[in-house]
C-alpha cells in the first residue's frame, strides 16, 4: 500500500489535534484504544447510512430508515456536519455514528453490530450529552425500540422515559375508508412557495402543541419533506379553507413498497370535521395507486391520537420509547 503524502499527513495530524481539542472542551475522552474519532463528512453518507441501517435491524427487527432520510437530515441548514456529527472509525472503516439536533435536544446513535461491546456505544453517549451541553441543552433524548439493547443501555446510563411512540400499519388488502370533505373545504396538492409556508406554519403549530417539541424553520422542514431526495409533488396533499391552508399530509413511498405518512397535521380550528382521515386516505390512496403495499404512520403518547388510526383499521406493529436524561454541565 503506498504511504501517505506529507500533505495528507499533515492533514489528518492536524484534524486529530482539532478532535482532540473539541473532546477536552466537551470534557469527553478520547476514543476507545485502537480506534479514532472525527466529524463525519458528506462523503461518509453511505457509510454512515450502513451503521444506522445496521443498527436498526438489530434492534428494531425491522429496517424503516432509507439514504434519503439522512440526506435531508444532513441537509438542514441547522445542521453543522462538522460539530453536530461524530464518526468513530477503525482504520477507515465507520464503526459508530451519532449526531446532536435541535438545539442540543435530540441525538442519534448507531454502532455496527459486530463492533458492539468495545464500548463504542458509550463514548458515543457521553460525545452527545457533551454536544448537547455544549449547544445549551438542559437535556437530550434518543428515539429507541422499547425492549432493545440500546433502550437497556439507556436506561442503565441513567436516561428516564419521555414518552412512547407507536409505529401502526394497515395491512395488505384494508384500506382507510373515504372521508367526504364537509362544504367549503378543498383537497389539492402543494404548488408554489407560498403554498409550501403556509402548510409549514400548520405543521409548526399543530406539532407545537406537543410537549418539549422544538420549533423547527421553514428551510428545515423543507430539506425533508419538499426537498427530500426524489420527493414527486403528489406526496404533499393540503386541505383549504376560504383560500387558506388547514390541513396537510405528506407522504413518503419507499423502496419497500410502503406508503409512509410522515406528517399528518389540521389547524386547531378545523379538527373534528374529518380532515385527518380524509387527509389520510387519500395519501394512503396515492401510495397504492404508486405501487405500495401496505401503509404505515407513527405517532405518540402526545398527540392522543392513537385511538384515531386503531379505528380506521390499523395496527401498532412497533413501539419506540423517547428516553431522556440530564446533560452535564460546565
Amino acid at each position: 500500500m503506498p504511504s501517505l503524502s506529507r500533505a495528507a499527513a499533515a492533514q489528518i495530524r492536524v484534524l486529530h489535534a482539532l478532535v482532540s481539542a473539541m473532546l477536552a472542551s466537551m470534557h469527553v475522552t478520547d476514543p476507545p484504544p485502537g480506534l479514532t474519532a472525527r466529524p463525519l463528512t458528506p462523503d461518509d453518507l453511505d457509510a454512515a447510512y450502513a451503521v444506522y441501517a445496521a443498527d436498526e435491524v438489530e434492534d428494531a427487527g425491522i429496517l424503516a430508515i432509507e439514504r434519503e432520510d439522512l440526506e435531508g437530515d444532513w441537509a438542514r441548514p441547522s445542521f453543522d456536519l462538522a460539530r453536530d456529527s461524530i464518526g468513530v472509525l477503525e482504520g477507515d472503516h465507520l464503526l459508530g455514528a451519532a449526531e446532536v439536533t435541535r438545539g442540543g435536544g435530540k441525538a442519534e446513535g448507531a454502532v455496527l453490530p459486530a463492533a458492539r461491546g468495545r464500548g463504542i456505544g458509550s463514548w458515543l453517549a457521553a460525545w452527545t450529552e457533551g454536544r448537547a451541553a455544549e449547544m445549551g441543552a438542559v437535556g437530550v433524548g434518543q428515539n429507541v425500540p422499547t425492549g432493545s439493547s440500546a433502550h437497556r443501555f439507556l436506561t442503565g446510563r441513567g436516561y428516564r422515559t419521555g414518552h412512547t411512540a407507536w409505529v401502526l400499519e394497515l395491512p395488505e388488502g384494508r384500506a382507510v375508508a373515504d372521508r367526504e370533505l364537509p362544504d367549503g373545504y378543498t383537497m389539492v396538492t402543494l404548488d408554489g412557495e407560498g403554498q409550501a409556508r403556509a402548510a409549514h406554519r400548520v405543521v409548526q403549530d399543530a406539532f407545537g402543541e406537543w410537549e418539549g417539541r422544538a420549533p423547527e424553520s421553514f428551510d428545515d422542514w423543507a430539506s425533508t419533506t419538499l426537498r427530500r431526495p426524489g420527493t414527486e409533488p403528489w406526496q404533499l396533499r393540503l386541505v383549504e379553507h376560504g383560500g387558506s391552508v388547514v390541513g396537510v399530509a405528506f407522504t413518503i413511498l419507499d423502496t419497500t413498497a410502503c406508503g409512509y405518512v410522515h406528517q399528518l397535521a389540521v389547524d386547531r380550528a378545523h379538527r373534528g370535521r374529518g380532515l385527518a382521515q380524509a387527509l389520510l386516505a387519500d395519501g394512503f390512496r396515492n401510495s397504492r395507486e404508486r405501487g405500495a403495499t401496505r401503509n404505515e404512520l407513527s405517532t405518540d403518547s402526545r398527540t392522543g391520537a392513537l385511538d384515531l388510526y386503531l379505528k380506521v383499521g390499523m395496527e401498532v406493529t412497533q413501539t419506540w420509547t423517547y428516553v431522556v436524561a440530564d446533560v452535564p454541565r460546565s
